[in-house]
């Protein structure tokens, strides 16, 4: 399997569910961008040394690498290793001792942990096709796009017929509402997978 490397591209308040974020990653040197939900904790622990902030006392993440590195335990890579029923998992590849090991790990901890370590983080080319959204690199000329009936408050994505949620898709990655454009993305893939399957 394929590996790709990712970086951090942005992170934004969730407009679906309160008190959540999108971690936006992007594959490196490349417009495909990996949106993921995660906690506000988390989504805390990132940005707080993103920004190199620090906090009185160490958090759960900075305690982690303090434990980790007294006992001469080092993280080598992270890589996000799976996505099933729109959930991202993880795996920290560790080395102690000279053995490597590999660890489970939920996404964002993982993440909080591979910014801590300076170490790279990847995932698989087919993990970025099935969940994975592309940036046109000509959206950012905002050009005037093609009015297209928009979602209303409570309205399910099912309403819409694929050329409108295609449209829709487009939109939402234009304004850069990655969120957004995951839900859109799994609606499109679910009405392709029914139209094949009919």
């Amino acid at each position: 399997m394929k590996k790709v490397q990712l970086e951090i591209v942005g992170m934004s308040y969730s407009q679906s569910q309160s008190g959540a974020y999108a971690l936006i990653l992007g594959v490196k040197g490349e417009s495909r961008r990996l949106p993921i939900i995660i906690g506000g904790f988390e989504a805390q622990a990132i940005a707080i040394h993103l920004e190199n902030m620090k906090p009185t006392r160490p958090l759960t993440h900075d305690l982690l690498k303090s434990f980790a590195t007294h006992f001469n335990i080092n993280i080598l890579e992270v890589i996000i290793n799976k996505f099933e029923n729109g959930i991202f998992y993880s795996k920290l590849v560790c080395e102690a001792y000279g053995k490597i090991s590999e660890i489970d790990s939920r996404t964002s901890d993982a993440v909080a942990l591979a910014i801590r370590f300076n170490c790279p983080m990847y995932t698989y080319d087919h993990i970025i096709e099935e969940a994975g959204i592309s940036i046109d690199e000509e959206t950012d000329e905002k050009e005037e796009r093609p009015s297209v009936r928009k979602k209303s408050a409570g309205s399910d994505y099912a309403d819409y017929t694929l050329d409108e949620l295609e449209e829709m898709l487009e939109n939402a990655i234009s304004e850069e509402n990655f969120e957004e454009a995951s839900q859109i993305r799994d609606e499109i893939k679910k009405k392709k997978k029914n139209n094949l399957e009919s």
